[in-house]
């Protein structure tokens, strides 16, 4: 029969590697989804990149291969009909055709496909992510795929250091217990040997017992252990909020470019399919087509380069070159242009000479940034007001709400979202960003249904 501390050690042990193996079995699970998830996305971004320079490269070949050796991922590039045109792992000639394929015919109809296959080429299990692509002027499908066992072989290396870890912590709760154990017999021992003075009527006898000393002690270290894992759940919460914040701001990127650039993109496609299919298409209506190709393209264009400098904006990578310069001389210049665009609309300066010390490009860049705002946010005149230290442009359009006005200035944000083209919500954030490089800050005062009056302050830039 288990004497008191042999119970107490043999469930002790039994309920640990329980929670243990449990534990295990969990961890297990999950960290392979998510390794296997963050290849996904991975493979998913390296296409990205590779469609934004596809339209660069002449050899498929070369750039499947070059691609390759870089990444170490499997580069397949497929044709409209399944016929491989590239392979960056196999001999491309005795590959049969891929129109059949899962992740091909995926690619049709959702913006990534991906699934978890056998490789009859390479006899491997592999994933698979392909995108459907244009390249000139042709339907292409590119396919990444990497090794499970490349993925699984980094898996378990961890695995197998946190099966020593796990061990070690066995060891430790092994020598805890057999302590604990002797600490509960000592006091056993204590009560037994009183128990034997009290039964021979020495009353005086005493107990020597440390058993209740120690719960006392284990409740002092639970109490801090409990401090110190609410204190690490706290930082915990906090970057779990930052990686959803991470995460939102990613997904809300990949939104507004996928968005804004789906238009042109399925302009271009349909346009170029066009001309491709029907060789003997009129010419003016040809070179009307290949005129739309050629706009819908410089749209793009200029979205990028937008996109792009508001990342470096925000990254302060631009020197801002001062200059003294008349500002007002450079507001009627921007609403003479602006109105040349906006033929139907009117937009009224007020404006005295003002020198301003500043980079004339950025705040010209501002300045056309806030007008363009407000005609296309409303269809009355739009008034534009140099005075004192102010530059102030107002419109009467529907207005920002006040919940809105925290948040119209954020990357990637529009209040009424779709109401007009080529805007994927960085004009605000870009004229902030110039704003702050000049030492000064967007101002915004809007009421709902009267107008907006968007300005800035030229304090700073007088005082030179």
């Amino acid at each position: 029969m288990l004497k008191i501390h042999q119970i107490f050690i043999v469930k002790f042990l039994l309920l640990f590697i329980s929670a243990l193996l449990i534990s295990s079995i969990i961890s297990y699970g999950a960290l392979k989804s998510i390794i296997i998830t963050n290849n996904t996305y991975n493979l998913q971004n390296s296409i990205h990149l590779l469609s934004i320079e596809l339209s660069r490269v002449d050899n498929l070949d070369e750039y499947a291969l070059k691609i390759s050796e870089k990444t170490k991922m499997r580069v397949t590039i497929i044709n409209g009909t399944g016929e491989v045109i590239a392979e960056s792992n196999s001999d491309k000639t005795t590959m049969e055709n891929h129109s059949s394929r899962y992740e091909i015919m995926q690619a049709d109809s959702e913006e990534f496909s991906h699934i978890i296959r056998y490789s009859e080429t390479l006899n491997v299990d592999s994933l698979y992510v392909a995108k459907k692509l244009s390249y000139k002027g042709k339907i292409i499908y590119v396919r990444l795929a990497m090794s499970l066992a490349q993925v699984m072989d980094d898996f378990y290396s961890l695995w197998v250091k946190l099966f020593f870890v796990f061990s070690f912590i066995l060891f430790i709760a092994l020598f805890a217990s057999k302590k604990m154990s002797q600490k509960i017999v000592y006091d056993i021992m204590q009560i037994t040997k009183y128990l034997d003075e009290i039964s021979n009527k020495n009353y005086r006898a005493t107990i020597k017992t440390k058993y209740f000393y120690e719960f006392l002690q284990i409740s002092l270290l639970l109490k801090n252990l409990v401090k110190k894992l609410h204190n690490r759940d706290k930082q915990k919460q906090k970057y779990i909020a930052k990686l959803r914040l991470m995460n939102k701001q990613r997904n809300d990127i990949l939104s507004a470019i996928s968005h804004e650039f789906k238009n042109p993109i399925a302009s271009i496609m349909g346009y170029a399919q066009t001309l491709q299919q029907d060789s003997h298409l009129d010419i003016k209506i040809r070179e009307k087509f290949l005129e739309k190709i050629s706009s819908n393209g410089d749209k793009i264009t200029k979205m990028l380069d937008r996109l792009a400098l508001t990342v470096k904006l925000e990254n302060s990578d631009i020197e801002i070159k001062e200059t003294p310069f008349n500002l007002k001389l450079l507001c009627e210049e921007v609403v003479t242009n602006l109105s040349l665009k906006y033929k139907s609309r009117k937009i009224v300066l007020h404006a005295k000479d003002c020198i301003i010390h500043a980079d004339k490009t950025m705040i010209e860049l501002a300045l056309i940034n806030l007008i363009d705002n407000a005609l296309k946010y409303s269809d009355d005149e739009v008034e534009v007001v140099l005075e004192e230290e102010m530059l102030l442009v107002k419109d009467r359009g529907i207005g920002i709400k006040e919940k809105y006005l925290d948040k119209v200035t954020s990357k990637f944000y529009r209040v009424h979202k779709n109401s007009w083209d080529n805007s994927m919500g960085i004009g605000l954030a870009m004229v902030s960003y110039i704003l702050k490089a000049h030492k000064t800050a967007l101002y915004i005062k809007s009421i709902y249904s009267e107008g907006s009056t968007f300005g800035f302050s030229l304090k700073n830039m007088l005082k030179k």
